[in-house]
């Protein structure tokens, strides 16, 4: 399989804002900036929030959101006290999900100064992230 970087471009009213969620608070890199957008490392991956207006909350954390699968718990629970201890907004508080099944995992929503939406999580089963078919569990929708 080919190696690559995602890349997810997202709307913000104010770059020193953005810098402060998401340099200071969730220590992303920050990259290239100008006055109208900027770039950040965020797991290697690459994130650009472009200024825009009339940026509205949405309802519930679905359809939208945008985060990382940690490969260790220990590094979920390191940026979970980082979010808190710079005392970023959960829009969810962390929680297990599917406790005692091959789709266990622990699971954190932040929302951003501009109502962007982000989940942070770690499956116990790796093999699940894109496998167990036989599943029909997405998130907590009821099916």
């Amino acid at each position: 399989m080919m190696q690559t970087i995602f890349h997810v471009a997202f709307p913000i009213a104010d770059l020193e804002q953005a810098k402060q969620f998401y340099v200071q608070g969730l220590g992303c890199q920050l990259g290239r900036e100008n006055r109208h957008s900027l770039i950040l490392n965020l797991g290697g991956h690459q994130l650009v929030g472009h200024l825009a207006t009339e940026l509205t909350p949405q309802a519930g954390i679905y359809p939208r959101h945008f985060g990382l699968i940690l490969t260790t718990e220990a590094d979920w629970q390191t940026l979970c006290d980082r979010a808190q201890a710079h005392q970023l907004k959960f829009r969810e508080a962390p929680k297990r999900r599917f406790s005692g099944t091959d789709l266990e995992h622990v699971t954190f929503f932040l929302e951003d100064p501009f109502y962007n939406l982000l989940e942070f999580k770690y499956y116990l089963h790796s093999e699940v992230i894109f496998g167990a078919r036989d599943y029909h569990q997405i998130g907590d929708r009821p099916e």
